[in-house]
């Protein structure tokens, strides 16, 4: 098993950051709502309460081309806790790995009024074979295009810095 934390400062209070992050859908929008973003796309099957919690998602990513399925992956996933301005929490499974992840983000308000927010996540591949010899490696990719996305979106909110990134 996997794990990635990343933590950042975002010059934007936690309902701002929420905002970016968990974009409420357009007036009279139907399903499933697609969401476009520079590593891939999000389709969403069902919004889940007011803090998106029982959202229910499917997503195209980037994997490593090795992988022999042209490069993308895609992944089932549905938030299960969820708290306007502090917390989402997913499971996802995905493919062509099949995979088990798990994470959140975290906004904590800071005493200036800005928010760090905590992203982590937890990835396992079921075969033990595959585990042994690609888990780490598509893992760190995941890991890397999640940072990418994460100060791409952030910075939507406000100026952003990276405080800390490890991988387990």
């Amino acid at each position: 098993m996997r794990s990635f934390t990343a933590t950042f400062a975002v010059d934007a209070p936690p309902r701002k950051v929420w905002r970016v992050l968990h974009p409420p859908p357009p007036p009279g929008a139907a399903l499933p709502r697609i969401i476009e973003y520079p590593a891939g796309r999000i389709e969403i099957l069902n919004e889940g309460d007011e803090a998106g919690q029982g959202l229910v998602r499917t997503c195209v990513f980037d994997v490593p081309h090795y992988l022999l399925s042209g490069g993308k992956a895609r992944s089932w996933e549905t938030v299960t806790e969820a708290r306007t301005n502090e917390l989402s929490r997913y499971v996802a499974i995905a493919k062509p790995l099949w995979s088990r992840a798990e994470g959140y983000h975290q906004l904590e308000e800071q005493p200036d009024g800005t928010t760090r927010l905590t992203f982590h996540e937890t990835y396992h591949a079921y075969s033990p074979v595959l585990r042994f010899l690609l888990e780490r490696r598509v893992h760190d990719k995941i890991s890397t295009d999640n940072m990418a996305t994460y100060e791409h979106a952030l910075s939507f909110a406000g100026a952003t810095r990276r405080l800390a990134w490890s991988t387990g």
